[in-house]
């Protein structure tokens, strides 16, 4: 049996109340699934090159065009204003009680990305002699969504840029968890500075230390 690529529309960020569905009258033929991640120059460089910092994972994207047609030829649409208009309730029109569109989830095969539309152009291919059109082609993109929950199962607990606590260990010392979190050894000064500590080097087995955001700069 064929499957139908799938958009199912929610009123909250947690993608728990669905409010409607749209199902594509054609496949299409090519999905783009777009990863990316940002860097920026870390402390160091020499002549061969600069050694990049890995910054953060950026939202994944996709894209694809699909067709809906209306001159008999394929099943399941009557009018190409009305499904259009069909399309863009679900995934594009301005929702006012959660301020925002709606948040999505495409589902097709094994696929199940959750976004929100960022793109949508209309291509209107053929008409009747009267005008009327009968069909149009949808370029569509989505930017992916991750819900609350994502958040904190993906969260690096460890980042240099959250706070965050840890409990020292025997013959654990500042600089040293300085270098575990920022991997940068100097900065014990500010941690200890963050926990009051009146010792910067020495830490007591069990004790909690507090490590307070820290993003480098170009020039640190």
């Amino acid at each position: 049996m064929l499957s139908k690529l799938k958009i199912i529309a929610y009123s909250d960020n947690e993608l728990r109340s669905k409010t409607g569905d749209y199902t594509l009258q054609i496949n299409p033929k090519t999905v783009t699934h777009s990863h990316s991640s940002s860097f920026s120059p870390a402390k160091g460089s020499d002549a061969a090159g600069t050694i990049l910092k890995f910054h953060t994972q950026k939202p994944q994207e996709m894209s694809f065009d699909f067709v809906i047609d209306t001159t008999g030829v394929v099943p399941g649409a009557k009018s190409v204003a009305s499904e259009i208009e069909k399309f863009r309730n679900i995934a594009y029109t301005f929702q006012g009680k959660i301020h925002s569109p709606n948040y999505l989830k495409i589902i097709w095969g094994g696929l199940a990305f959750k976004c929100m539309l960022t793109r949508l152009n209309i291509a209107y291919q053929l008409f009747a002699p009267t005008g009327k059109p009968l069909r149009a082609k949808l370029s569509v993109g989505f930017r992916q969504h991750q819900t609350p929950e994502d958040l904190t199962r993906r969260a690096d607990k460890k980042s240099a840029d959250l706070t965050h606590f840890d409990i020292a260990t025997t013959g654990m010392t500042l600089p040293l968890m300085a270098y575990r979190v920022y991997d940068r050894p100097d900065l014990y000064v500010e941690v200890a500075r963050a926990n009051d500590l009146n010792d910067l080097v020495h830490l007591t087995a069990g004790q909690s230390v507090r490590f307070p955001p820290y993003e480098e700069t170009a020039d640190a």
